[in-house]
């Protein structure tokens, strides 16, 4: 089964929520969370069953999981700056990151 998103991999991304920008590095189909931190953490209760991404916080050390009804494209094309990105990413053209690809 094919998931429609909205956002991919690499691609910058501003929380219209929270108000704070980042990359995408991974994308899930639906909640693959537990129940108790759903509970705890997600407290507009966004829909389980609509993608989530793992996004990469821009002048931050930490990751957020998002539902993407609180996700739109960043309007800066500045690059994200954060410790992990070269973990992930190899390049930063056009507004978007490249995925890093093993060696092996």
């Amino acid at each position: 089964m094919t998931i429609q998103v909205q956002f991919s991999i690499g691609q910058v991304v501003h929380h219209n929520k929270f108000n704070y920008r980042g990359v995408i590095v991974d994308v899930d189909a639906d909640f693959q969370g537990t129940d108790e931190w759903y509970e705890q953490v997600a407290r507009s209760r966004p829909p389980k069953d609509e993608p989530w991404y793992h996004v990469l916080v821009d002048n931050a050390i930490h990751m957020t999981y998002v539902a993407e009804c609180h996700l739109e494209a960043s309007k800066n094309d500045d690059p994200v700056i954060h410790p992990a990105i070269k973990s992930y990413f190899d390049d930063f053209k056009d507004g978007a990151y490249r995925i890093s690809r093993s060696a092996n």
